[in-house]
This record gives structure tokens, sequence and C-alpha cells, in this order.
């Protein structure tokens, strides 16, 4: 069965992204893992990830009625609702690309997470999900933004290879955790 690249539709589309970024939280996978084959950091409110969805459709991968992959779209009227979040917003607010305001840019969004099922890695869906992601957001919006713990190896390699640019880099004042801010333009 091959592998679909779409966007959400359904609310069991949405339940499975949060099965899967369960299973790929740090607390859910080893240190061997989570080093190998890279980690989420964010849990999202199910309710917060539905309505985000409503008004921005994730990217997923599917084969069959399984989500197997998954690239969350996450519009910047949504930082009130995930607090978490609110630090990379503000420092997002003070950044520049292009010699442009990222707060005063309408054209950009916030890329929320990757993540691709364990059986599943290593067969192009994580460049399948930002080519899609290209294709349905081009119309609307010039780039995305994300963030990317350095530790997090495989996921810097992974989203160097796809175009990724790095924007700015810092300390998480409170865990010491380094982060990369990288843009992929569309």
């Amino acid at each position: 069965m091959g592998i679909i690249f779409t966007t959400v539709v359904t609310a069991d589309e949405v339940r499975q992204i949060l099965d899967l970024q369960a299973q790929n939280l740090p607390t859910s996978i080893s240190a061997e893992t989570m080093a190998s084959q890279g980690f989420v950091t964010v849990r999202h409110d199910p309710a917060v990830l539905q309505r985000m969805n409503e008004v921005a459709p994730a990217v997923i991968a599917k084969v069959g009625d399984r989500v197997v992959g998954y690239a969350l779209v996450m519009p910047r009227e949504f930082a009130p609702d995930v607090p978490i979040l609110g630090p990379m917003f503000e420092m997002l607010n003070g950044l520049f690309w292009k010699n442009q305001s990222l707060k005063d840019s309408p054209r950009w969004f916030v890329m929320g997470q990757i993540c691709v099922a364990e059986g599943y890695r290593g067969m192009g869906i994580f460049d399948g999900l930002y080519l899609k992601m290209k294709e349905v957001y081009r119309p609307q919006y010039d780039f995305t933004v994300t963030e990317v713990a350095e530790r997090n190896t495989r996921s810097m390699r992974a989203h160097e290879r796809v175009g990724f640019q790095t924007l700015h880099i810092y300390p998480d004042a409170t865990t010491g955790e380094v982060w990369r801010v990288i843009v992929l333009e569309f």
C-alpha cells in the first residue's frame, strides 16, 4: 500500500496525530532512541489541535487509513493557545528575515511539529510532508519558521536537507537547551 500525502480532514486524523505525538515525546522513548531517531517536545491540547486543523490543516502522510507522519501548521493567532511556545513567539517577533521584521510580515506561519512513525522512517516521508506543505500553503504564505533543539541531530540534518536555513540560535534560559530557529521558503 502506498503513502499518500494530504491534509487533515477528520477528527480521527487529529486523534492519530496526538497518538503519534505521544509515542515520540522524550518521556515515551529512550535516550538512545532520541539520539538516533529524534523526538518531539510539545504535547498539544486536543481541542487546540482540532481548532488549529480547522483553520490551517496539518499535512499528513497516510498508509490506508493510518496517519504515519505529520507536519503541523500553526498560524500565529494560536500562540496564546500553546503557552509553552509563548517565549518562542515573543522571540520571533524580534527577528528579521530578508530585512523584514517577522512581526510585521503576515505571510508566514510556525511549522508546529513534524513526526514520522517508527517503521516508516527513511522512506522519504519527511521530505514528502514538506513538499506537500509548500504546495498547499505557497499561495498564502512565503515561508514557515520552526525551531529544533540542536541535540536533535537527526531532525537538524533532515531540516537542512529539505532546505531550511538557520535564522537564529539561542540557549533556553531555564533549561539550557540550545535551539535553532530555522526558515523554509516556499
